[in-house]
């Protein structure tokens, strides 16, 4: 997605309890154009959770026939996206020529390292009838050797990311390691993200990482004495036997992965190089970046 982040963002709102927990963040609401989403990184007080540098709640939004997403072609560099759905469905194309429909359950990585251009838009089908879409948008950082790699897209199918239970409770382990199995997404850093669904009642012991941060999109969760609602990202201490519990019905996402060193962000860019970031909008307002192929007649122009 296109975004409006720098690094001048808002506070967040920190909540003690927990002695697992270092923080709790209220999202904070963006219009996209047509449709807002919930951001949760980065903040002020937490510009990343390991690798992860910024974090998007899409929806749950539902359109009429004839609206939704259509987010014309727009650039990034130094870092790679991941989409994720619960519901509906995102048309994703790319200046390496990738078409790809993302539907519910697959991973969608893109790796920008030196420049790519991308549009997410929808196909004539879902947009034509009333539609809903709800998922999570989020970026990783790479490597600084990594920064400037070859653009790549990767996408892989609901069917090949590992899926188990845990004490009754489903589990995928979409990128990384943890309860004793892999996921086939690349990785540049020590990366984790599981999501799982828990019934009001169950508990799960959440997979430890030097940092984590853990999600809950639908429902009502406790650690100990602190309860955390819908819509909040809760930033832990790495701990062991952390456990969870469900009060309703919840769907939670964890992420984190190995401490990483600095980077900045301006508008869709980010680097470890803040001389990199000004010659990506240099090179954006010029033209320089490639087309979309069969979306190159429009783009998000650089912000003032």
């Amino acid at each position: 997605m296109s975004t409006n982040t720098t690094d001048t963002d808002a506070d967040c709102t920190i909540t003690t309890g927990c002695d697992a927990i270092e923080l709790i963040i209220e999202p904070r609401a963006k219009d996209l154009g047509g449709f807002s989403v919930r951001r949760c990184l980065p903040v002020r007080e937490r510009r990343s959770i390991g690798p992860w540098i910024f974090f998007d709640e899409m929806g749950l939004a539902h359109f009429p026939a004839g609206e939704g997403v259509n987010v014309r072609p727009h650039p990034h560099i130094n870092l790679a996206t991941v989409t994720y759905l619960f519901t509906g469905e995102i048309l994703h194309r790319d200046s390496l020529g990738s078409d790809q429909a993302i539907r519910p359950g697959d991973i969608n990585l893109m790796v920008a390292g030196k420049g790519i251009v991308h549009s997410e838009r929808e196909r004539p089908e879902i947009n034509s009838v009333p539609h809903s879409l709800h998922g999570l948008q989020l970026w990783l950082a790479l490597p600084e050797a990594d920064e400037e790699t070859e653009p790549a897209f990767y996408h892989y199918p609901s069917a090949s990311i590992p899926a188990l239970e845990i004490a009754d409770v489903p589990v995928r382990v979409l990128i990384g390691q943890a309860y004793g199995v892999s996921s086939p997404v690349k990785t540049f850093f020590e990366t984790l993200y599981i999501e799982a669904d828990l019934k009001a009642g169950q508990q799960l012991i959440l997979p430890n990482a030097a940092e984590r941060g853990l999600y809950v999109a639908k429902g009502e969760i406790s650690l100990q004495d602190t309860q955390v609602s819908a819509h909040q990202l809760v930033v832990l201490r790495p701990a062991e036997g952390v456990c969870i519990l469900a009060k309703t019905d919840t769907r939670i996402a964890l992420v984190g992965g190995e401490t990483i060193g600095q980077r900045y962000i301006d508008w869709n860019f980010v680097s470890s190089s803040k001389a990199r970031i000004e010659q990506a909008k240099e090179d954006w307002r010029a033209g320089r970046f490639p087309k979309v192929p069969g979306d190159e007649e429009e783009f998000i122009p650089l912000p003032d």
